[in-house]
């Protein structure tokens, strides 16, 4: 099912809108393409900050990352 909006643009939005229909695609394909990129990226950023959030409030994987970055930084060269 498809629904029809409107929307205003800005200058940004439309010299981006422009760039993209350079390549070929439709006004429509344009916006809904970046419109779904843009909520991928942001549902992608979601889910890392959520890993991260699990790996820092894991006392055991913290220990042991410390552990490998004093080992790192024993085996550097003196500078």
């Amino acid at each position: 099912m498809t629904q029809a909006i409107s929307v205003r643009l800005d200058e940004a939005a439309l010299r981006a809108l422009r760039m993209m229909e350079a390549t070929g695609m439709t006004r429509s394909e344009a916006i809904r393409t970046a419109l779904i990129d843009t909520a991928t990226r942001l549902n992608d950023k979601q889910a890392l900050a959520a890993e991260v959030a699990v790996l820092e409030s894991d006392a055991e994987d913290r220990a042991e990352m410390l552990a490998v970055a004093d080992l790192m930084e024993s085996l550097r060269a003196p500078g």
